[in-house]
C-alpha cells in the first residue's frame, strides 16, 4: 500500500521516465499541447484524487466534501472573474465532454447545427459523422474560403438563412486567424439560432484580452484548460445565467458522473496564474513567436495557409513545395529530428485525414520554455532542412543534434 511507483510498477515508472526525457529533448510544436507549472502538477497529483464528489458545491451526494467544495468554488469564481462569464461549470473531464453537454442541454436528436467542417479547421466534436455530435444531430457546414483561408462569413450567413439551424457553432482546432465572435452571434441571432463558441485553442489569448472574447455575445462558450491556458487536461463551460441550471444538469447527471477533483484543483491554480500580469506577457510572446515562425516559413518558400497567423498556430500546405510528401510523412520526419508537430488537413484537401497534405505548428509550449523569436527563426530553418533533405542522414543527424541543443538551453522545470 505504501510502496512507491518505482517499486510497485517498474514498467509504468520507466515509461514515465522515458516520456520526461522525450519532453525535455524535443521541440514541442503541437498547438494543443503545453507544459503546466509545478504548482498545477502538484495540485493534479494531490490527495484530491481520492475524493468522490458527485454533485456541485453545497449539493453533493456524498459526505466529506467540505474541502473539495472550497476547491471547486475557487475554480468557478476565478474562471468567472478571468473571462467575465455569468455562469461557469468546471467539471467537464475534457473539451469534448463540455461540448456534448452544451448540445445535450438545448438540442434534440435530429436538430440542425451549423459548424465549421473538420477538413477546414473545425473540430471532431463539431458535427463530424463519426462523432456523437454528427450522429445525433444534423450537421451542416460552412467553410473557409479556399483562396484566402479565412472563414467565409458571407457563406455562413447564407447557409444560416436557408437552413435555419437551432445552434451555430464557431471555433476551430486548426484556424490561424482571429474570429469575429460578435459578427457570428449577429448572424446566428438574426436567423433564429443560438450560438456556441469553442475557444479551446485561444482561451489564453481571450482571457488576457489579446483576442476578442465570445462571452458577451454567445449563449455558450467552452474551452479546454491545457492549451494556451497552460493548465491541466480538462474542460470548462461558460454560459449566460438563464442557461446555468440547464447546463449543470446536462453535465451532471446528464453526461458525466463524479468530477475529477484533483484536476479541478489544477484548473483553479491555472485560473489564478492566468490573472497575473506575467501571464499576459507570456501570451504576447506566444503571438510574437507564432508570427516569427510563420514569416520565416514563408520566407523559406513554404505556403502558409491564409498567408500568416493571428494566433498561436499556423498551417503549412505541403502540396506547393513537396507535392509527394504527405503531412504524415512530414510529421514522422520531423519527429526523427526531435521536432514534434502534427499532420493536418488543409483547405481544399485532396488526401485522407490520416495522411493529410499539411502540417500544423503552434508556439505555446516552446514559449513556456522561454524561447523567443530568434529561436523560432532557427527552428524554421531546422524544419526546412529536414523536409528538404529527408534522405540525407548527415543533415538529419545535424538537425536532431541542433534541436537537442536548443532544448538544453531552455530546460523544463521538472
Amino acid at each position: 500500500m505504501d510502496r512507491c511507483l518505482e517499486d510497485e510498477d517498474i514498467e509504468v515508472f520507466n515509461a514515465i521516465g522515458s516520456e520526461k526525457v522525450r519532453q525535455n529533448a524535443h521541440i514541442e510544436l503541437i498547438a494543443s499541447e503545453n507544459f503546466v507549472s509545478r504548482a498545477v502538477m502538484e495540485a493534479v497529483g494531490s490527495v484530491l484524487t481520492n475524493k468522490y464528489a458527485e454533485g456541485y458545491p453545497g449539493r453533493r451526494y456524498y459526505g466529506g466534501c467540505e474541502n473539495v467544495d472550497v476547491v471547486e468554488q475557487l475554480a468557478i469564481d476565478r474562471a468567472r472573474r478571468l473571462f467575465g462569464a455569468e455562469h461557469v461549470n468546471v467539471q467537464p473531464h475534457s473539451g469534448s465532454q463540455a461540448n456534448f453537454a452544451v448540445y445535450a442541454s438545448v438540442l434534440k436528436p435530429g436538430d440542425k447545427i451549423l459548424t465549421l467542417s473538420l477538413q477546414n479547421g473545425g473540430h471532431l466534436t463539431h458535427g463530424h459523422p463519426k462523432n456523437i455530435s454528427g450522429m445525433l444531430y444534423k450537421a451542416i457546414h460552412y467553410d473557409v474560403n479556399g483562396e484566402t483561408g479565412y472563414i467565409d462569413y458571407d457563406l455562413m450567413e447564407q447557409i444560416a438563412k436557408t437552413e435555419r439551424p437551432k445552434l451555430l457553432t464557431i471555433g476551430a482546432s486548426a484556424y490561424p486567424r482571429a474570429i469575429d465572435f460578435e459578427l457570428v452571434a449577429k448572424i446566428a441571432h438574426e436567423n433564429g439560432a443560438m450560438v456556441f463558441a469553442d475557444i479551446a485553442h485561444i482561451a489564453g489569448l481571450v482571457a488576457t484580452g489579446l483576442h476578442q472574447s465570445p462571452v458577451p455575445y454567445c449563449e455558450f462558450v467552452t474551452t479546454t484548460t491545457h492549451k494556451t491556458l497552460r493548465g491541466p487536461r480538462g474542460g470548462m463551460i461558460m454560459c449566460k445565467k438563464e442557461y446555468a441550471s440547464t447546463i449543470d444538469s446536462s453535465l451532471f447527471p446528464g453526461t458525466q458522473g463524479g468530477p475529477l477533483m484533483h484536476v479541478i484543483a489544477g484548473k483553479a491554480v491555472c485560473f489564478l496564474e492566468a490573472q497575473k500580469p506575467e501571464f499576459k506577457e507570456y501570451q504576447k510572446q506566444i503571438l510574437k513567436n507564432s508570427a516569427a515562425l510563420a514569416k520565416k516559413m514563408a520566407a523559406n518558400g513554404y505556403h502558409v495557409v491564409s498567408g500568416g497567423t493571428d494566433n498561436h498556430l499556423m498551417l503549412i500546405d505541403l502540396r506547393y513545395t513537396h507535392g509527394d510528401m504527405t503531412g504524415n510523412d512530414a510529421q514522422n520526419l520531423l519527429e526523427s529530428a526531435n521536432i514534434t508537430a502534427n499532420k493536418n488537413t488543409v483547405p481544399r484537401e485532396t488526401r485522407s485525414p490520416s495522411k493529410a497534405s499539411g502540417v500544423r505548428f503552434g508556439t505555446p509550449a516552446v514559449t513556456t520554455r522561454g524561447m523567443g523569436e530568434s529561436e523560432m527563426l532557427q527552428i524554421a530553418d531546422l524544419i526546412d532542412s529536414v523536409l528538404r533533405n529527408a534522405n540525407d542522414r548527415e543533415v538529419m543527424n545535424f538537425a536532431k543534434k541542433t534541436a537537442e541543443e536548443i532544448c538544453n538551453r531552455f530546460p523544463l522545470p521538472y
